[in-house]
């Protein structure tokens, strides 16, 4: 249930006419995003992002202000390992900033939906996954009435929490030791590019700004949609660390956590033009999303036990992405 439809009313305004200025009407020819247009919209969509999490915070309280703050800047930190594969995929098939823009274009208006289906089904799927009443070293919690009912300690664990927290643990861990390097990878044989494959031939050139063409009587999809399919499917890879990592933060507030994604979501495209050229002045920043990913998969698993209050992650993040982007920057400038 939507707790706030005068928020989501809000949000679904600006969105739609963001997206109608944005998409629609300022970028619908493709063109070369100078690093002054990129640095506007993204100033703008952040500016935009903060001014509605002020409405939130008037509407419904402090507390879930922090909340979809700490939901925003968790997604916008890991969107940036989300841009690094953007710029690798775009090496590969040799895709030039004309058509960079088409691709992002459409990619947003399917994360848009994605986005929507993994948070709603994965919110219907928590409520459905809580443990049944029992007592644990003291701690017990009656499901049946709820928080107002609780005797002894607070403990109410979720199977699917604590398995994505977890997941998101050990997935921090690992990242914390990998190599940053790049790495060559053969995206033409991706899961995504396979499936394509299996319904449509693909032309091995680009056709212009054309996703589909037909020769004679048989369709082909152009070697731009493959693209595009690959950055899809990469952004649901990608999704597997995000969504459950803002699962911690309100994970029976589908407002919340939706609305702080798509904002998001929404200003990634500008971000990747304003950060494509400058990519390894950030080096360092992998560390910090590995501290981010490993402090939110270990509030999940100690959730039952302590409470974290939305305003403490939304600290610890935040000064993650900084510390972590400012050392990078340091390095980086005694290095030139």
């Amino acid at each position: 249930m939507i707790s706030n439809p005068w928020v989501l009313t809000v949000f679904v305004v600006i969105i739609l006419g963001m997206l109608l200025i944005d998409l629609g009407l300022v970028n619908k020819r493709s063109h070369e995003i100078s690093n002054k247009e990129a640095l506007r919209w993204t100033l703008l969509w952040i500016g935009l992002s903060m001014g509605f999490s002020i409405l939130v915070w008037w509407q419904m309280g402090f507390s879930k202000f922090a909340e979809y703050q700490s939901a925003y800047w968790i997604e916008e930190a890991l969107s940036v390992d989300n841009m690094f594969v953007f710029i690798l995929v775009f090496k590969y098939f040799k895709l030039e900033g004309l058509r960079q823009h088409r691709v992002l274009f459409w990619g947003i208006l399917g994360a848009l939906l994605f986005r929507a289906i993994f948070i709603f089904s994965g919110i219907g799927l928590i409520k459905l996954t809580y443990l049944p009443v029992f007592e644990l070293f003291g701690y017990h919690f009656d499901l049946e009435h709820g928080a107002d009912h609780i005797s002894g300690h607070f403990f109410r664990p979720n199977l699917i929490l604590t398995v994505f927290g977890a997941f998101l643990l050990f997935t921090g861990i690992k990242s914390a030791f990998e190599n940053n390097e790049e790495i060559e990878k053969d995206f033409n044989s991706s899961l995504g590019a396979r499936m394509l494959r299996k319904v449509l031939p693909v032309t091995k050139n680009y056709h212009g700004d054309l996703f589909f063409i037909r020769r004679g009587a048989k369709s082909y999809a152009t070697k731009l949609f493959l693209v595009l399919i690959v950055i899809e499917t990469s952004d649901l890879i990608f999704a597997i660390d995000s969504i459950p990592a803002i699962f911690a933060i309100a994970p029976n507030d589908p407002l919340i956590l939706y609305t702080s994604n798509i904002f998001a979501i929404l200003g990634l495209r500008s971000m990747y033009f304003l950060l494509a050229n400058s990519i390894d002045k950030f080096s360092k920043l992998h560390y910090g999303l590995a501290f981010i990913l490993s402090f939110i998969g270990l509030k999940m698993i100690v959730a039952p036990f302590v409470h974290i209050d939305a305003i403490v992650s939304l600290i610890i993040v935040v000064g993650a992405l900084i510390l972590s982007v400012g050392f990078s920057m340091l390095t980086a400038n005694r290095s030139e």
